[in-house]
């Protein structure tokens, strides 16, 4: 079936955050003697706010926190990620992605955002990149993340196309998952490629014009 439409995931394909995401998870982590390192904060890529703190409360020692408590820490390292994130421009989106973008569109592709995150709208206007979709499909709309399918389900229903015409771009296992679960073809580009259970591989965001 011919694709009419790509959904890109956002950290780790478009831009680069883990760095802002694990210094704020870190703050929080140690503020309550929690151990928490890179290999941890891997773990977190593509998995909500909520599910990626009980992941980190997995080494938690203190007292049960209730959801109220619990729900008061995410919102806490979310204001740190936000102000972290907020020294975000336009430098910080390569020139491929951003021709790679432009030459879809010019192809006559429709083009969506699908990410869990809930800060994804902020960023593609820190970075300059919220008039280059045509949908946006993000973690403030859905309530399964990844591997669920539901954001990229949401993504090609925002855009009016069959969940077959879609090519969802991702560099999560995770992500590559919910792509298939959603019944879309895959590119796996970064982390995502030695999975192997996508249906192209990328060694680059612009090899993505060469297989469409």
């Amino acid at each position: 079936m011919k694709i009419h439409a790509v959904i890109f995931d956002l950290d780790g394909v478009l831009v680069f955050t883990d760095c802002f995401h694990y210094q704020a998870w870190k703050a929080v982590a140690d503020a309550r003697g929690i151990y928490f390192d890179e290999e941890i904060n891997h773990r977190l890529r593509g998995v909500s706010r909520m599910e990626s703190l009980e992941i980190i409360l997995e080494r938690y020692e203190g007292a049960p926190l209730s959801q109220e408590e619990k729900e008061a820490v995410a919102d806490e390292k979310n204001r740190i990620y936000r102000g972290l994130l907020a020294g975000m421009t336009p430098a910080d989106v390569g020139a491929d992605v951003r021709a790679v973008l432009a030459e879809l569109r010019e192809r006559g592709y429709a083009v969506a955002l699908g990410s869990s995150s809930k800060n994804a709208k902020f960023i593609l206007e820190k970075v300059g990149l919220s008039e280059a979709f045509d949908a946006v499909s993000d973690g403030t709309q859905i309530t399964r993340s990844k591997p669920d399918p539901e954001v990229f389900l949401r993504a090609a229903g925002l855009l009016g196309e069959e969940p077959g015409r879609c090519l969802v771009v991702e560099d999560a296992a995770a992500g590559i998952a919910a792509g298939i679960a959603g019944g879309m073809k895959t590119a796996a580009i970064g982390d995502a490629v030695p999975g192997g259970l996508a249906d192209y591989r990328l060694e680059r965001i612009r090899d993505l014009l060469k297989i469409l």
